[in-house]
């Protein structure tokens, strides 16, 4: 399938491993000129050296508002503009919904809300001018199906899909959609450490921790972060263009909702 990708240029956060990782190579693979950002520059250089492709690296915590907006100055800078911006955060700690402190809920709302819809105003005037644009927020399964022991991440989330969903109608005349990805339960190092979690949690070993999971998956294993980062890589071509304000889901068939 032709993708249309070659040539655009695309920034994608949380891009040093995992699904972002993932994303930012699978764009680049289409021909799209990618800058990448993580919490640390090592990270982020790493994660380009492995993709190759012209691949640029930057800094960006997302609870950090001077990185923020230092990113969007630099990536601009380097690139003329931003066509795909992928918005990913890292995940919070795991953790029930007592007992949250005022200042983690605060500090995960501006690393996982605020400041990506700051990162996306500043580059969507951009987007509206050129006719084209692609938002695709990183979500989670626990937005349409509460996760057990992922309560910052349960109750932040939304918000940004409810967000997204808002602005797709905004701005789609202008040829920008906005969309978000749920994945499942995807291979990664984040999957291993929540699964950890659990196992401590309930006295259980990882890998029993594991396999109950797995029998709850339609598919019968976990996914792969190369078959999460197709769909992102469909939604941000020019197939995709009558796609915007939906959730696609990457789960194997884990949640069984309908909506």
């Amino acid at each position: 399938m032709e993708t249309g990708l070659k040539g655009k240029r695309a920034l994608v956060l949380g891009a040093s491993k995992g699904l972002g990782f993932g994303i930012a190579q699978g764009l680049a693979e289409e021909g799209a000129r990618v800058s990448l950002a993580s919490r640390t520059m090592g990270g982020s250089k790493a994660a380009a050296d492995k993709i190759g492709k012209d691949v640029l690296a930057f800094i960006c915590d997302t609870g950090k508002v001077d990185q923020v907006d230092a990113l969007v100055k630099d990536v601009t800078g380097a690139l003329g503009g931003v066509d795909i911006l992928v918005l990913n955060s890292g995940g919070p700690p795991p953790g029930k919904a007592q007992g949250v402190s005022s200042d983690q809920w605060r500090q995960s709302f501006e690393a996982m809300f605020v400041n990506l819809v700051r990162i996306a105003d500043q580059l969507l005037p951009g987007m509206i001018e050129r006719k084209f644009g692609r938002i695709i927020s990183v979500i989670s399964s626990g937005v349409i199906q509460p996760i057990p022991n992922l309560a910052i991440s349960n109750a932040i989330r939304p918000a940004l899909v409810g967000w997204g969903k808002t602005l797709a109608s905004e701005v789609a005349s202008s040829g920008v959609t906005v969309n978000a990805i749920a994945p499942g339960r995807i291979a990664t190092d984040r999957l291993k450490q929540l699964d950890a979690a659990n196992a401590e949690r309930t006295g259980r070993s990882v890998e029993d921790v594991a396999k109950a999971a797995r029998a709850g998956i339609p598919a019968g294993r976990y996914g792969e972060i190369e078959e999460f980062a197709a769909a992102a890589v469909f939604l941000a071509s020019e197939k995709a263009s009558f796609m915007t304000g939906s959730i696609l889901r990457v789960d194997g068939g884990q949640i069984s909702s309908t909506t």
